[in-house]
C-alpha cells in the first residue's frame, strides 16, 4: 500500500559502531535490527543474532551495517556450506536454517501481495529446486596481478570473488571454471573486466563473452577457437553489452528441446536457470490452463512454454526479442507444427495486445522479465478474456500486475511460489486469474 505522510529524512551520521539485535530477515535477505527507531540492515545474519555492527552508510530510511563480531547467535543460525559465502555476492542466506529459510521465502509472496491490498489469496506451498542444478551462470572476469580472477562479484561491488566451484551449478559448469581462467589469460588489458555467460545446453556449453571496447583481434579469435576445441565448447561468442553477439567459434549448434521440439538457441538466449525449475513452472501452468484450446503465450522467449503447451492447444507466441523470435519460428518450421504454433515479434511494453485482439483466445499466459507486464496487464484488465496465467520472477512486479488485474475484475484464484534460486531473495511465481 502507498506510504502515508511524509517520508522520513535520510540518516546523517559518521560511521560508528553499535550493538544490534536482529529481529527479522528483510525482503532482500539482510537481517534487520533497529537503532534509535531506525532499521539497520546487516547481511548474513539471522533473527536472534546479537552483533557488534559497524554502521557504514545511509540506506533508504535506515542504515547499512557490517557485522564486526557475533556476540550471541540466533536459534536459526547454521554454518554456511560454501567456503566463499560472505565474500561472493551470489548467495545471501546460507547462514539460515532450512526450516527458517522455507518460512521466510514462502512469506515473500504473501508480503508483496499484502502491500498491494491482496490478502485473502490462496497461496500454495513453496516448491523448491535443489542446489547443484543451475545450468546458466554469469561469471565476472577481471585482471588480478599477472593473472585473472574468475567468479562472481562481491556484494554491491565490482570486485570479484575468485572461486573454484559453486554449489549451485551443474557439474559441467563447475568443470569449466579453472580451465576458463587459465585459457583466457591475455584476453583483458590490465584493469579490464568482462562478463562470461555460460549455459549448459543439450549439445554442450554455450559461452558468451561480453566486454566493452574493441572487438577481439585476429590473434584473440584464434585463441578462442582453440579454447573451444580444447574445452569441447559448443559455441563461443563475443559482444558488447546491449549489442547482438558475434559467434567466434561454432562447433555445434547449442540447442534445447521444449515439448519434444529442438530449438537452436541464439547467443545469450534466455533459459530458465534449471531444467527442473522449468518443469515445475510448466506443470503449474498446464494445470492452470487446463481446458483452454486457444492460448496466447506472451513474452514467449524461445518457446519453453509455447511448444509444450502446443501438444494440447493452439498457441500464438509473442516475443519482442528478434533472435529469440527467429529461433522459435525456425523450430516451428522444422517440426512442421505451424498449424499449432504461430509466432509474432512484438514489443509488448510499447504495444500490448489489445482487448479486441484477445477475443480470439480463451486463455493467456504471460511470463515477463523482472520489471513485469504493467502495460499488458492494463490492457488485459479491460478485456473480456476469461482466464489468464502469470509466471513471474519478481514478487514485487507480480503483485503490482495482480492488483491491476483484480481492479479490472479478475479474481486471483491461487498463486504458487517456486524457489528456483536457492539461498537468494529471488522468487518465481505461477498464478491463475479468472473472471
Amino acid at each position: 500500500m502507498p506510504r502515508s505522510g511524509p517520508r522520513p529524512k535520510r540518516v546523517n551520521f559518521a560511521p560508528r559502531q553499535a550493538e544490534i539485535a536482529i529481529e527479522r530477515i528483510g525482503g532482500q535477505g539482510d537481517g534487520v535490527g533497529h537503532l534509535d527507531g531506525r532499521p539497520v540492515y546487516v547481511p548474513a545474519t539471522v533473527p536472534g543474532d546479537r552483533l557488534s555492527v559497524r554502521l557504514a552508510a545511509a540506506k533508504g530510511d535506515g542504515i547499512a551495517g557490517e557485522a564486526i563480531e557475533l556476540l550471541a547467535p540466533g536459534p536459526a543460525r547454521v554454518e554456511p556450506p560454501c567456503p566463499y559465502f560472505g565474500r561472493c555476492g551470489g548467495c545471501a542466506l546460507q547462514q539460515l536454517s532450512d526450516d527458517a529459510y522455507i518460512d521466510w521465502k514462502g512469506q515473500l509472496l504473501a508480503d508483496a501481495l499484502a502491500r498491494r491490498g491482496l490478502r485473502d489469496v490462496e497461496l500454495r506451498p513453496l516448491l523448491r529446486v535443489a542446489p547443484g542444478l543451475r545450468r546458466r551462470a554469469r561469471f565476472a572476469l577481471g585482471t588480478r596481478g599477472k593473472g585473472l580472477a574468475l567468479g562472481f562479484n562481491m556484494r554491491e561491488s565490482h570486485a570479484i570473488a575468485d572461486i573454484e566451484h559453486c554449489l549451485l551449478l551443474v557439474p559441467a559448469l563447475n568443470r569449466l571454471i579453472a580451465p576458463l581462467r587459465a585459457g583466457l589469460e591475455g584476453l583483458l588489458a590490465p584493469g579490464g573486466h568482462a562478463a562470461l555467460e555460460a549455459t549448459a545446453t543439450e549439445t554442450g556449453i554455450d559461452l558468451l563473452i561480453e566486454q566493452t571496447g574493441n572487438a577481439p583481434s585476429a590473434a584473440i579469435r584464434v585463441r578462442l577457437g582453440a579454447l573451444a576445441e580444447e574445452l569441447d565448447l559448443a559455441r563461443v561468442s563475443w559482444g558488447r553489452p546491449g549489442e547482438a553477439p558475434e559467434p567466434i567459434a561454432m562447433r555445434r549448434s547449442p540447442s534445447e528441446s521444449f515439448g519434444g521440439v529442438s530449438v537452436a538457441l541464439p547467443p545469450g538466449a534466455f533459459l530458465q536457470p534449471s531444467r527442473e525449475g522449468e518443469a515445475l513452472l510448466l506443470a503449474e501452468a498446464r494445470e492452470a490452463l487446463k481446458g483452454a484450446s486457444q492460448i496466447a503465450d506472451l513474452f514467449a522467449g524461445c518457446g519453453s512454454f509455447s511448444l509444450p503447451l502446443a501438444q494440447g492447444a493452439k498457441i500464438h507466441a509473442v516475443e519482442g526479442d528478434k533472435p529469440a523470435t527467429e529461433a522459435l519460428q525456425a523450430a516451428v518450421r522444422r517440426a512442421n507444427i505451424a498449424h499449432r504454433v504461430t509466432v509474432e515479434r512484438r514489443d509488448l511494453e510499447r504495444a500490448p495486445l489489445q482487448p479486441i485482439e484477445l477475443k480470439r483466445f480463451d486463455a493467456l499466459l504471460f511470463d515477463p522479465p523482472r520489471n513485469g507486464a504493467k502495460s499488458q496487464a492494463e490492457s488485459l484488465a479491460k478485456s473480456d478474456l476469461a482466464l489468464a496465467v502469470a509466471v513471474s520472477c519478481s514478487a514485487a512486479s507480480f503483485a503490482r500486475d495482480a492488483q491491476i488485474l483484480v481492479n479490472g475484475g479478475y479474481r486471483l484464484d491461487w498463486a504458487r511460489p517456486v524457489d528456483q534460486f536457492p539461498w537468494s531473495a529471488h522468487l518465481e511465481i505461477v498464478a491463475r486469474f479468472s473472471r
